[in-house]
């Protein structure tokens, strides 16, 4: 499947704690999107919901539950789950309905309630399940693994705490600067250092929160968009929601005792890399190429290892990017200037779309005070479980 999607308009509801059902964020992120691409939502042929399993069986079928709440109108409905791949499967699957020329505009739509703490799995006690059992069996919440990727990052690449810091330090500055943050302070070096371990070497900044929060976005076809007075709307022109290929099912880097890179596979043959390589291929543009990329920092050594996976340096060469100020507004490829899961927190069905409302409101141009000069090309990276990576990557 190749050619372009415009994103007519785009649209948030802020991330928080509210205390409110998913439904509501979802249905005003909408709302705001419609506005935003001039729409009614009589005017929508197909809603594509991402999926949240803390809602109850109203969050198993999203796509018909904000259809709902919309109003009957006849659309086509669709849901999707991919953890915190769902929003960008979402994305995909509304692509596919216009390029094949079932719809000429679809809405996709997430949002999540999240409760307070650590995720648990999903339906209850499951021996098959991954997570249950490294929940159960080794003690392991996704903070431990944050905590032994970020070890492995110091062994290998000489990564420090310090490097770590310096990615929420960039992130917090640039989530003051966005209204739908939830968190708009500046936070200082000092203060991640300060605060309390949880799984070593990172701290309570280095991880980011769970949140409530809605995103929703507008689709449409090249010609219902230039029908519609669109002449130069932003693009999707690849969506890549890849799974590992057997046998490189993990990130497979030498023996950690060697305190050496020497012999680790070149990125484009690990799982992560992939995932944006997919998109790379198909849109037939690389990463030289990019104004600026979203990626998933559920800690402050992830977007390190994003830096590396999106081919913005060589592996290992992340902290010496972030020293360099490269990454941040003003640098040569910013990275989460819409201050990324540092500032916003999970809200897992929402976060991959309001990744791509980021893009669209760069490219058009309208970020604020955040805004990335001349911005053109930008791409999304994220992963789910199960091996549900996606990226986006859209044009002006």
């Amino acid at each position: 499947m190749t050619g372009d999607v415009a994103v007519l308009g785009a649209g948030m509801h802020p991330w928080g704690k509210w205390g409110r059902s998913f439904v509501e964020y979802g249905t005003a992120a909408a709302r705001a999107a419609l506005a935003d691409a001039g729409l009614e939502w009589r005017d929508v042929g197909s809603i594509v919901g991402a999926d949240t399993v803390r809602g109850g069986y109203p969050g198993y079928v999203a796509g018909a539950t904000f259809a709902k709440a919309l109003g009957w109108q006849g659309a086509r409905v669709a849901s999707v789950y991919a953890a915190c791949a769902s929003g960008a499967q979402a994305v995909n699957a509304a692509r596919a309905q216009i390029l094949s020329g079932i719809a000429d505009v679809v809405l996709v739509v997430g949002a999540d309630a999240a409760p307070k703490g650590f995720f648990r799995p999903a339906g209850g006690d499951r021996h098959d399940d991954p997570d249950w059992l490294r929940f159960r069996v080794l003690g392991a919440t996704n903070p431990t693994y944050f905590g032994l990727y970020a070890r492995r990052r110091m062994a290998l690449y000489g990564d420090t705490p310090e490097d770590f810091a310096r990615v929420k330090v960039k992130n917090a500055a640039l989530g003051v600067l966005n209204p739908y943050a939830r968190y708009r302070r500046l936070v200082s070096a000092e203060e991640v250092a300060a605060s309390a371990v949880v799984a070593d070497p990172l701290r309570l900044l280095d991880i980011c929160a769970t949140s409530d929060g809605g995103a929703a976005l507008v689709l449409s076809s090249m010609e219902f968009a230039r029908r519609h007075g669109a002449a130069d709307p932003v693009r999707i022109r690849a969506v890549s929601t890849v799974t590992p290929r057997y046998p490189n099912t993990v990130l497979d880097l030498p023996d950690i005792a060697t305190d050496s890179a020497a012999g680790a596979p070149p990125p484009d043959e690990t799982f992560r890399a992939s995932i944006a390589g997919a998109a790379y291929e198909e849109a037939g543009i690389g990463p030289e190429d990019l104004s600026l990329a979203e990626v998933y920092d559920l800690s402050t050594a992830l977007e390190l290892q994003w830096y590396e996976d999106l081919g913005l340096c060589a592996e290992g060469g992340g902290a010496k990017l972030l020293r360099e100020g490269a990454t941040t507004v003003g640098g040569r490829i910013p990275v989460n200037a819409s201050g990324g899961l540092a500032s916003f927190g999970e809200a897992v069905p929402a976060q991959a779309i309001a990744q791509v409302c980021e893009l669209t409101w760069q490219l058009r141009g309208d970020a604020g005070d955040r805004q990335v000069a001349g911005a053109r090309v930008g791409i999304t990276v994220n992963q789910g479980l199960f091996g549900h990576g996606s990226a986006v990557l859209a044009v002006r």
